[in-house]
């Protein structure tokens, strides 16, 4: 069956495009939340596969009458949930020459720009994120665009097992080795060891500072020490700059000074709050990054650039290679022979990978640092303004101190934990079935805390201003005492201005929209 021709292509390509443009226009209008019941889409699907071809407009129907109302809207404005996925329209130009390119950039050789362009563009990245040339080729480090944070644990685990026992290649491990995280460590880690066939039982989950979320270095130190006088192996310990959970940021330089001690890989995680080190003012957090061995920021999430794009640098540029390399003859070539190259093949787990690198430089060129920064900022700016908004409000408290874009608070009903811990989860799943937003939570120390993830291309302060009336008045509704003094049922507090630019309410201009529900097959 023949390909489209490049006539062809160029014209449905423009309807293609057209539909998501449209759609990202109209997305303020849609629910966040797809309100689709359990088996809908597929309910919705036809029985059999296409005999014969049919016309892009049957496939752009069915994106508007199944795929979107199927769908929770990650670009929405109003999507607070998890910590976003940028995939802005600058970074769909890169994704579409990347794809229109088709390469396969397993090897310098069968594409030798995706590998110096991603070469040459992590480097400046490095450099820009306060890593300092160590991280760069230049240096003797190096990056590598990954598909995932997880991918990148998985990957920095497995170097620090090669380095931390030289015949790991030939006979595995010895049921010695010890990898160390947080309570709020991301559970990626949790899985690397698990896929490295390391156990549970080789997992330490250190204490945290008092009074917060954040591993204790001294609490590291102890563990550290106990383990290596039974007889065990320290290989990696885990740093998180941003937990998922609480925003919570491990001390790195600390932390770094402990694994040095005892010999462990240091692997930074900031896979969301990565962006951030990208402003200089914003770089708190991140003091003594360029001490790990490797360090991990998700593109893919604040960085405007479409899933998926994890990016790996590591201090050691051979320490990937060395560990995954396997080198069949047909992978053999003259410029890997030469030593002169990267064969990126050798930086991950699988053996194929695509061109990611264009679509992130697609961002930087379209947007530039300028704006790169001024996104990341102005998120930040935005959270800081919710937190005192909860602060101020006898009705909630904050669960959590303020982290980069995320807050975390829960409703305050003066009835004890209990009371709060409900009254906050009916909050969250409330304003959810409105469609009008969408939250996440998570749990500390048993308590229910709901999740404010600030960080959707789109979103706007009057968004958050938005978000901030509709989580007053839905705890309004669920408070069981409305007129104890100061409650969230006060009315009498005045919502916050929007000012002149109003956030629209899902579905108010189609009143006759109808939730999706079960229908028959086509």
């Amino acid at each position: 069956m023949p390909d489209l021709t490049p006539e062809e292509f160029r014209r449905l390509g423009h309807e293609v495009v057209d539909w998501v443009a449209g759609y990202r226009e109209r997305l303020e209008d849609l629910p966040v939340r797809s309100e689709a019941e359990p088996g809908w889409v597929r309910g919705s699907l036809p029985d059999e596969l296409p005999e014969h071809p049919q016309p892009l407009s049957a496939l752009l129907a069915d994106m508007d009458e199944i795929v979107v109302p199927g769908t929770t809207h990650w670009q929405h404005p109003s999507f607070f949930g998890y910590f976003p996925a940028n995939a802005s329209l600058a970074s769909l130009l890169g994704e579409l020459l990347s794809s229109g390119l088709g390469v396969q950039g397993m090897l310098w050789s069968t594409s030798p720009a995706a590998t110096e362009l991603e070469q040459h563009l992590l480097d400046q990245l490095a450099v820009a994120s306060g890593l300092g040339e160590a991280f760069t080729f230049g240096g003797g480090g190096g990056g590598v665009i990954q598909d995932s944070a997880s991918s990148a644990a998985l990957a920095a685990l497995l170097a620090a097992l090669h380095r931390g026992s030289s015949g790991w290649r030939e006979s595995g491990t010895d049921g010695l080795e010890t990898a160390y995280v947080s309570p709020e460590t991301h559970s990626s880690l949790a899985k690397a060891v698990r896929i490295a066939g390391l156990g549970a039982d080789a997992l330490r989950v250190v204490g945290t500072e008092p009074g917060t979320t954040a591993m204790s270095a001294d609490a590291l130190s102890a563990t550290l020490a106990t383990d290596v006088g039974s007889g065990r192996k320290p290989v990696l310990v885990c740093a998180t700059v941003g937990t998922t959970g609480t925003g919570a940021c491990d001390p790195v330089r600390s932390i770094a000074s402990a694994c040095v001690e005892h010999g462990a890989w240091l692997h930074v995680d900031a896979a969301w709050a990565g962006a951030a080190a990208l402003c200089p003012e914003l770089r708190g957090p991140f003091d003594g990054i360029e001490l790990a061995d490797s360090y991990c920021a998700d593109a893919h999430k604040w960085l405007l650039t479409a899933f998926d794009a994890s990016i790996l640098w590591t201090r050691h540029g051979t320490a990937l290679p060395d560990a995954l390399s396997v080198t069949p003859e047909y992978l053999r070539n003259a410029a890997t022979e030469s030593g002169e190259v990267v064969d990126f093949r050798d930086w991950h787990v699988p053996l194929g990978r695509r061109f990611r690198a264009l679509k992130l430089w697609a961002v930087l060129r379209c947007l530039g640092m300028e704006g790169v920064r001024e996104h990341v900022r102005s998120h930040v700016a935005w959270a800081a303004e919710l937190a005192q908004w909860v602060r101020a409000d006898p009705g909630f408290e904050l669960a959590a101190e303020p982290s980069l874009a995320l807050v975390c608070l829960r409703v305050r009903t003066g009835r004890g934990p209990q009371a709060d811990d409900e009254a906050s989860r009916a909050v969250l799943e409330r304003v959810n079935a409105s469609g009008a937003a969408m939250l996440t939570h998570t749990r500390v120390a048993g308590r229910y805390l709901v999740r404010v993830a600030i960080g959707s291309v789109g979103t706007q302060r009057r968004h958050v201003v938005a978000l901030w009336d509709l989580v007053r008045a839905t705890a309004a509704e669920v408070t069981t005492s409305p007129a104890a003094t100061g409650s969230p049922g006060d009315t009498d507090q005045p919502l916050l201005d929007h000012g002149d630019d109003q956030v629209r309410v899902p579905g108010e201009e189609a009143p006759g929209r109808q939730p999706p529900g079960p229908r028959g097959r086509r």
